[in-house]
Parts: structure tokens; sequence; C-alpha cells
């Protein structure tokens, strides 16, 4: 286990219970600051400059272009290695632990390089080159087989032996925060034979998890689950929002266009696979049918991690909607990435691949508003007496999750999106 995971450790800067950013996380963002950027990392509420401790020679000992911290994206540090990206995470772990007071007795370095997350103006922080969206929870894929093909047969033919994904849209991913218009598009009304024009009757979330690339290959090569992990830099949480009317009508024959283009939702920090060592957890059994050579897997892949998704009218109560967990998927990111290269594509620091929807068996911890409403036959009541089968103009969904094990709780921070009235 690396020091920087070490469950005693506390820092001089203080933590509240709630928080997600205890000393053992450390992940990594970008803040704007002035008319640049700067990487970033935070403990508590405190956003930490990594450009600034650089600069007044904090990182001695590891060799950073500083350059590489003040960039608008992440993908630059990321692409300088595990190796070192791990030094700098282990140096602010030393650097703000409690005992350690070299920087906790500066007033004028600390000034410099710390700053409150309220104030902090958080960016997107990688700039995605290329998104994939997988389809790999069970439970999710077995839900909409039931409500709109056979029930006794929900899973499609190839679906136990091979993760299915598509390549979606890098452009439209944006920040927390960033609200989003209601799509318009064509649908098809229920018993109609033409399609008809117009806004998106039935916009959903879904709750997803995102691993970004963070070691490039080159055409041709494949990744193998030996070394998959060493191509994974960290993980986001993740809302694929879905226009279902749109994507009902569209899909066949060569699945999501419109009915997913128009947006995705990401939280502003990326938190390595080393902050989330502790929450491993086993993967399901893959035996009936067994996958494969080159997708079998013989190591712990999953990860215990809590997710929750709430709905928040425009000026009402909120409430949680879905509680699910990483751990559910039954084709691991290992695996995803494996058969993602298996035909020699390449991938680039910085490419984004999401879960899919991640669903539990349970409907309350289904991760879409489709399979909580099933099919919005069944709506949820809101604190307002309002209901939802799906998402209305001025709500506000938000995505929370987090690994809670032996008194420390690292999560991502929030992922909050506001629908608005479509756009004319």
């Amino acid at each position: 286990m690396s020091k920087a995971n070490n469950p005693k450790l506390k820092s001089w800067i203080e933590v509240s219970a709630d928080s997600d950013f205890p000393i053992q996380n450390i992940p990594f963002g970008i803040m704007k600051k002035g008319k640049g950027f700067r990487v970033v990392s935070i403990i508590g509420d405190q956003v930490i400059d990594l450009f600034e401790l650089n600069k007044r020679g904090y990182f001695s000992g590891i060799s950073l272009d500083s350059n590489v911290l003040k960039s608008e994206f992440l993908n630059d540090f990321i692409a300088l290695g595990k190796k070192k990206t791990n030094k700098v995470r282990e140096k602010i772990s030393m650097l703000f632990k409690h005992t350690n007071r070299t920087l906790k007795n500066n007033e004028k370095d600390k000034k410099a390089i710390l700053s409150s997350v309220k104030k902090a103006n958080l960016s997107l922080p990688v700039k995605v080159g290329d998104y994939t969206d997988f389809y790999s929870s069970r439970d999710h894929a077995t839900n909409v087989g039931k409500m709109f093909r056979d029930p006794a047969n929900a899973l499609l033919p190839n679906w136990l032996h091979l993760p299915v994904g598509y390549h979606g849209r890098a452009s439209s991913i944006v920040v927390s925060g960033t609200p989003l218009h209601r799509p318009k598009g064509q649908q098809l009304p229920m018993g109609k034979d033409k399609p008809v024009f117009g806004p998106c009757k039935l916009l959903d979330f879904e709750l997803e998890v995102a691993f970004v690339v963070g070691k490039s290959t080159h055409l041709g090569e494949s990744i193998t689950m030996d070394n998959a992990e060493d191509h994974i830099f960290g993980l986001t949480l993740f809302n694929d929002w879905s226009a279902r009317d749109i994507q009902k009508w569209e899909y066949v024959p060569l699945g999501p266009f419109l009915g997913k283009s128009f947006g995705s939702t990401i939280s502003p920090w990326i938190v390595t696979l080393e902050a989330l060592e502790p929450f491993r957890s086993k993967s399901p059994k893959q035996t009936r049918p067994k996958p494969l050579p080159y997708l079998r897997n013989d190591k712990d892949r999953n990860y215990d991690i809590n997710l929750f998704v709430d709905i928040v009218p425009e000026n009402g109560q909120g409430k949680t909607v879905c509680e699910s967990n990483f751990k559910y998927m039954y084709w691991n990111m290992c695996q995803q990435l494996v058969h993602h290269t298996v035909n020699g594509c390449n991938v680039n620091v910085g490419d984004m691949c999401a879960s899919g929807t991640i669903s539990g068996p349970q409907r309350g911890s289904f991760g879409s508003m489709l399979e909580i409403s099933w099919k919005g036959t069944m709506p949820v009541d809101m604190p307002d007496g309002s209901q939802r089968k799906f998402i209305h103009d001025g709500d506000t969904v938000i995505v929370r999750g987090c690994g809670e094990k032996d008194g420390v709780r690292i999560g991502f921070g929030e992922v909050n999106g506001k629908i608005l009235p479509t756009k004319k």
C-alpha cells in the first residue's frame, strides 16, 4: 500500500467527516486563474496550486516542467507517466501531513498556494480526444431488454461474450455546473408510422463512472489484461444524459446518435487508481459463458464505490432517486479497455471511456429514470407533490460517489447539471 493511502494519515488542513477529499485522496483537476490555468489538487475545502508549489521549490527531487503545471488540461501532466505523477501525489501527502510544518508555518507561501474551493473556478479537467460509452451493467442491460424485447431473452446474444460499446461525442462533455438545454429532434409517437420533430419529452440521466486513459498506444497495438491498469490514470463520475424518445427512433441499425450527443457531464476531479486501491472488490464470476481468453479476468478489478443520484426541482426540495454501486459492473474497465484495443485501435492520453449505466438488482439501485419509473409506468413522488417519470425543465440532477473504508472516505466531488428549456 502506498504511504499516501495510510488510513491513519491526517492533514494540518481541516477536513470535515463528510468531505470527499481527505489527505488520502489527492485527486487532480484544472483551475482557471486570471487569464490562465493551473493544475491543482484538493484537501478538505482547500485547492492546492501545483504550479505555485513547484515555483517555490516544494517539488524538489521531482523534475517538473512548470509549463505543464499551467496547462489548460491535465493531458500533459498525465502524459508524464504514473511513476512521476505518483511521486507528485506522495510529495503533496508529505507536505500536508499534520506533523509537517514546512509549509504550514509559511504564511506567504500558503497564501499563494491555497485557495478556498468555494472561490475556485474549476474547469474541464481533460481534453477528451475520443470518448467511448460502454453498456456493461448486467442488471441495466437486463432491465432494458425486459422493457423493449422478450423478457425471457433480455440480453442480446453477444452481451455475455464482450463489453458492448459505441463511439460517443467528445466535444459535448462538460464539467459539473454547466447547464444544458433540452435537446430537440425526431421522435416516433406511440401508434404512429411517421416521425414528428420537437423537444425531447423523455429526458433521462444515466449514472456512470468513466476512466481516463493515462498512457497512449500505437495503431495496431493491443492492451492486455496484464497491463491494462498501466493505461488507466484515474476515474471521474459521469452523467450520460439521454433523450430516450429521440434515441428509440434513431438507434436502429447503428446505435445511439443524437439521443446522446447533446451533452454529458463529469466531475471536475480525476481520482487516481492508486487512491482507489483500498476499495477494490471481487469481480463477478464469468463462467456461463466463459469469456474468450483475451478477456478472462483472474483478479479483483471491481471497486466498491457507493453512488447516488438526486433530482432537485427548481426552487424545490431534492430527492435521492438512486443508490447504486460501481461494484455491480459485469464487465470491468480493464476488460473494456482490452476489448477496445484488441483490433489494434490506438488510444491516447485523455481519452475517456464511460462504464454505461450502473444499475443494481433492486429498483432503488437502478441507474436511470427509464428503469426507476419503468418506462414511465411507475412515477417517482417528489417532496413538493409533483412526480417524475423523466427529467423536467428546471430540474438539477446531482451525481455523487465515494468509497468508505477504515474511517476514510474517498470521493469525486459532485456532478451537477441543470436542464434548461429547448433552445430555439
